[in-house]
């Protein structure tokens, strides 16, 4: 009966010694967190474009209006 019951206690330590240790490894994390930074970064351009984009699209006309090698257009510096 001791015999028994010394492999029975040692099978549930090394069961839940496997477990303890699957809980505490933290392999998956880095990949998890580059792709958290990554979504954020994305929502953080996105704001930026729905916030400015038309003030960007003007600048981006005015200064092509502005490099007109035929001298046509006036360009005004500001925004």
């Amino acid at each position: 009966m001791t015999n028994i019951s010394i492999r029975i206690h040692m099978l549930v330590t090394s069961a839940a010694s496997s477990l303890i240790n699957k809980l505490q490894r933290e392999e998956g994390q880095d990949l998890i967190e580059y792709a958290l930074l990554g979504g954020l970064i994305a929502v953080a351009i996105i704001g930026a474009l729905v916030i400015w984009g038309t003030s960007l699209t003007n600048m981006a006309s005015n200064i092509g209006n502005c490099i007109d090698f035929s001298n046509t257009t006036p360009c005004t510096p500001g925004f």
